[in-house]
């Protein structure tokens, strides 16, 4: 039987508003780092892939590491909220620094290329130890299936605002007020939100009984647990091909649809929107169907709605297509929190604590090293197109329309292929994920 909560709605509602937050700058950073480095302050292509490489080697060091200290945190007002409270306004400023290029690094590869790694090494340090902390906080505050459904879908429809607001309004506002205003008024956004979730957050001390893991064994009890691996390879491939279409959309919409900046705010607003409306329909469908076999129908959806971009070239045409993606989109979003929870689930019962942290740390690090992987596709595929930096919308040659066609496809595909294999091999379902509940709930009792 599953242990039940039912916090109030405007718990709820408050708590979701830090995904807004962590929406808003994790997706717009996603989607316009290589627009303003690469295409608009012009450094290459070489330069930026290094970049990348070098953050997702931070980030193999910090998610695990951070998700660790996190889970071994102990203070009067909890293990998570205190580095909410403290880091979210530095982690908001830095967000606004990504996009104010020093004067001196103008024009200067060598030197933007080491603002561009100092920059991104501070934001997304603060990034991972406010959104891992307070991403940490949702299964321990909803244990059941049914609030994870309800919760996440809350939680989507607030990122889901995040991320296409961040998206769509972006273009609008770095072509009208430039970059940096831009940056000061989502990181305005984004600490606000991140303050609004703790009048949501609370921490459950029954759910942190037994012992804190030492770090190589916490590594090891991660790495060996079956069902973590099968959904980190979900995690993982879904999240390489979000990230491929997010990039590259940008460079697709100016050089394959010949947009303008504000028109590209229209074909986000065409994707989420749909998505959105679509967070009201996956929580029945999970239900149902439960989680393993709602991500392999969120995957297949996906994969249809992509097929228009082989062939698509004017914006018209664009709209039509982009609401197709937000039906797959919006399931896959809610389902991975859903699929990880349970495996932590599952893991208290293997070693008698709780490990949010760590294995929310060892999903982050997933999550960038898809994110290195995907800009060394991106990277290759442009070069090799004969994609010329610093263009910031002008000719390309010839080459470059149909590479970006590939990698608003075939790229994403080919994850997605492998993100469904992955949900195939994804046992912890069924009865057995039924007896996990059952076992989970009756050890919590004896600990409160």
């Amino acid at each position: 039987m599953e242990t039940q909560t039912w916090q109030p709605l405007s718990k709820k509602l408050a708590w979701s508003g830090g995904s807004l937050s962590a929406g808003l700058t994790g997706q717009v950073v996603g989607a316009y780092v290589l627009l303003f480095y690469v295409d608009r302050a012009g450094l290459p292509l070489s330069y930026f892939n290094i970049a990348m490489i070098i953050w997702a080697i931070w980030n193999a060091i910090n998610d695990p590491l951070f998700g660790y200290l996190s889970d071994r945190t102990k203070t009067r007002w909890g293990r998570r909220i205190p580095y909410i409270l403290f880091l979210s306004l530095p982690y908001a400023i830095s967000f606004a620094f990504v996009w104010c290029i020093p004067g001196a690094a103008a024009g200067n590869p060598l030197l933007l290329f080491l603002y561009l790694v100092g920059i991104l090494f501070v934001y997304d340090t603060l990034f991972t130890v406010v959104v891992l902390n307070w991403t940490a906080l949702y299964p321990e505050m909803y244990p059941s299936l049914r609030e994870r459904a309800q919760v996440g879908a809350i939680r989507q429809v607030f990122g889901l605002v995040g991320t296409g607001v961040g998206l769509a309004v972006a273009p609008m506002l770095f072509g009208t007020v430039g970059w940096f205003k831009m940056g000061l008024i989502f990181a305005a956004v984004t600490a606000v939100g991140m303050y609004v979730s703790l009048l949501g957050s609370r921490e459950r001390p029954e759910t942190h009984g037994g012992e804190a893991v030492p770090l190589l064994p916490a590594l090891k009890f991660t790495f060996l647990n079956r069902s973590f691996l099968t959904f980190v390879m979900v995690s993982f491939f879904a999240q390489l091909c979000f990230g491929v279409m997010l990039a590259v959309m940008p460079l697709y919409a100016q050089y394959v649809l010949g947009t303008s900046d504000a028109q590209l705010s229209l074909l986000w607003a065409a994707v989420f929107g749909a998505a959105l409306l679509m967070f009201f329909f996956w929580p029945a469908v999970i239900r149902k169907l439960a989680p393993r076999r709602s991500v392999m129908l969120a995957t297949v959806l996906f994969a249809l709605g992509l097929v228009p971009f082989l062939f698509i070239g004017t914006l018209r045409s664009a709209l039509i297509a982009m609401p197709f993606l937000g039906l797959g989109l919006a399931g896959l979003l809610m389902l991975i929190d859903i699929l990880i929870s349970d495996v932590i689930d599952e893991d208290q019962l293997r070693t008698g604590t709780r490990r949010e942290g760590m294995y929310f740390g060892v999903n982050g690090f997933v999550i960038r090293l898809s994110i290195a992987v995907q800009n060394l596709v991106i990277s290759v595929i442009l070069a090799s197109a004969g994609f010329i930096e610093g263009q910031a919308g002008g000719v390309q040659p010839a080459a470059v329309i149909p590479a970006l066609r590939v990698l608003m496809t075939w790229v994403p595909w080919v994850a997605l292929a492998l993100a469904l294999v992955a949900a195939y091999l994804h046992k912890l379902d069924g009865p057995r994920l039924e007896e996990v509940k059952r076992r989970l709930g009756e050890l919590q009792k004896t600990q409160a």
